[in-house]
């Protein structure tokens, strides 16, 4: 009998991967040919819904109606190669991606977050870093909704890191909200260091929102922390911050 089950799993991973390369393509041609950033985005964000509903993922949400009907800083934890893609798909399609820099070194990839509006962050190179984060920064300036994952990766382990500064600092400079969110169940799909995806459930849960006018907006680490707090609440994992193993600023 197991061995029936891990027949079925694996066809059910090779189903996934191949719903998920149709969606890249078809988003690749979208971007590539249909004119305005609009369109490209209102297309890619059906897109990325539609790997998950095709693949048969159910996505559960909660706290839809706490996302401020202006524009806001989301800030999710990250534990999967399939939560860039979850969130393009079931966030409104105004918010932009905030990637690390170094996606820019594959072109396809880069072409086409590119073209559907994500912004890129330099972390290591200290001058491109300095400079992507001033675009960053004028993009909530201007009133742009930015979605940043600022554990900055992931981990095949439970437990969430220490956020990095860049998203704060945009929240703080643009007076934006930040809106928490905690991912669940997409690191069982799809966990660090793997490459057959395993058939589960997503829950996204979108926290309230912390408002400018909260004391936590004074400094931009003290804001990072209290939206990390709430991320951890609502997933119960271990702190690896706490434990030593988080992330440096930017």
């Amino acid at each position: 009998m197991k061995y029936v089950t891990r027949a079925l799993e694996g066809l059910w991973g090779l189903y996934f991967w191949l719903v998920f390369i149709v969606c890249v393509l078809a988003s690749l041609i979208a971007v590539t040919f249909v004119p305005g950033l609009d369109r490209r985005v209102r297309f890619t964000t059906a897109a990325s819904r539609a790997a998950f509903r095709l693949a048969g993922i159910a996505v559960d949400i909660t706290g839809f109606d706490r996302l401020p009907s202006g524009n806001s800083v989301v800030v999710a934890n990250h534990a999967s190669y399939i939560d860039g893609p979850l969130l393009k798909g079931f966030l409104p399609a105004r918010y932009s991606f905030v990637i690390k820099g170094e996606m820019r070194s594959i072109p396809v990839v880069h072409f086409l977050l590119r073209r559907s509006g994500s912004r890129f962050v330099e972390r290591f190179t200290t001058s491109a870093s300095a400079r992507d984060a001033r675009h960053i920064v004028k993009a909530a300036r201007d009133g742009q909704s930015l979605v940043f994952f600022p554990e900055g990766t992931f981990r095949a382990y439970e437990g969430v890191g220490r956020f990095r500064a860049g998203a704060f600092v945009a929240a703080t400079r643009g007076g934006m909200p930040v809106v928490p969110v905690a991912i669940s169940g997409s690191r069982d799909i799809l966990r660090a260091g793997t490459a057959m995806p395993r058939f589960g459930r997503i829950s996204i849960e979108i926290l309230p929102p912390i408002l400018p006018d909260d004391p936590a907006f004074a400094d931009h680490r003290e804001l990072a922390e209290a939206a990390r707090q709430r991320v951890l609440e609502s997933l119960a994992e271990p702190d690896l911050a706490a434990d030593g193993d988080g992330n440096h600023d930017y």
